[in-house]
């Protein structure tokens, strides 16, 4: 025995009828509500618009039962031609239009690809979903508006962590940068500053450090070169031995026995300025390795 099912309108709009039987259906549910369309525009033409429950129609309607009718003989129809052909002129307007005032309704911000990207996403994403619109179970418009504004809202949080992300890991390399420059700035200070102290002190005790009168002329150059660093570009190892043999006339291996004794004095004695910021005495420093 056939059953007849009543596809559900707005309302006490009478339904769209499918016959079907329970493995086939004897008449396309396409065709059907063509058929069925063309009989509501003739009454509607004759009889002007029937009340129904809800919100009053306006002209601005894009969603209406005729969408909820398409939406349900697309779902019914086995035949792909004719499930697009309706697609096509009954539900693919109303979709994107849908899409379009949830999107600019609650703003999505956090999509970094053009609006009508996004929107040709969703509106995807309601066609892979559309099958599971159930004929009865409420209107159209009210289910597809959940699925694309859950959607929505899921992808503009992924985008926003997303985002997050990129913005704090380039917060945390700028400040990385910003501290590794300020360390290095006090570094320098701090290298300065000791080397200031550290030029005093051996220009105050260069007689109690070296008892060679030809020493002391060397250690003096040093100091002297120390001292003009600021003013001297290539301020490396080769050069200061130039500089020193110009103005000692002293031979390379007199030159070297005094810059290592300094240069352990140096060491030493930066050792414990860093620690304390003050110069000790090269005479009194413990024996630090």
């Amino acid at each position: 025995m056939e059953e007849k099912e009543s596809l559900p309108t707005d309302g006490n709009q009478p339904g769209l009828h499918i016959e079907s039987t329970s493995l086939s259906l004897q008449e396309s549910p396409v065709d059907s509500f063509y058929e069925w369309h063309a009989a509501e525009m003739k009454d509607l033409e004759e009889n002007g618009p029937k009340k129904r429950r809800g919100r009053k129609p306006t002209k601005k309607q894009y969603f209406t039962y005729i969408t909820d009718q398409a939406i349900i003989a697309y779902n019914f129809e086995p035949e792909w031609s004719k499930r697009n052909k309706v697609f096509r002129e009954y539900i693919d307007y109303p979709f994107n239009k849908l899409v379009e005032n949830i999107y600019h309704t609650f703003r999505f911000s956090y999509f970094d690809v053009p609006y009508e990207d996004v929107k040709a996403e969703v509106v995807a994403f309601l066609v892979e979903k559309i099958g599971k619109f159930k004929e009865g179970k409420g209107k159209a418009f009210s289910y597809f508006s959940i699925v694309a504004k859950n959607y929505l809202i899921i992808q503009n949080n992924a985008n926003y962590a997303k985002m997050k992300q990129r913005t704090d890991l380039t917060a945390v390399d700028e400040q990385r940068n910003i501290q590794g420059e300020q360390t290095r700035n006090d570094h320098q200070e701090s290298l300065k500053d000791f080397t200031d102290q550290w030029c005093l002190w051996y220009d105050e005790n260069l007689n109690a450090v070296f008892s060679n009168k030809r020493d002391i002329i060397v250690a003096d150059t040093i100091l002297e070169l120390f001292r003009m660093r600021d003013n001297i570009e290539d301020f490396n190892k080769k050069a200061l031995y130039i500089l020193i043999r110009e103005r000692t006339q002293l031979k390379t291996q007199n030159i070297t026995k005094v810059i290592n004794v300094m240069k352990r004095d140096y060491a030493k004695m930066y050792q414990v300025y860093s620690k304390s910021g003050h110069i000790i005495p090269a005479f009194n420093l413990p024996n630090i390795k």
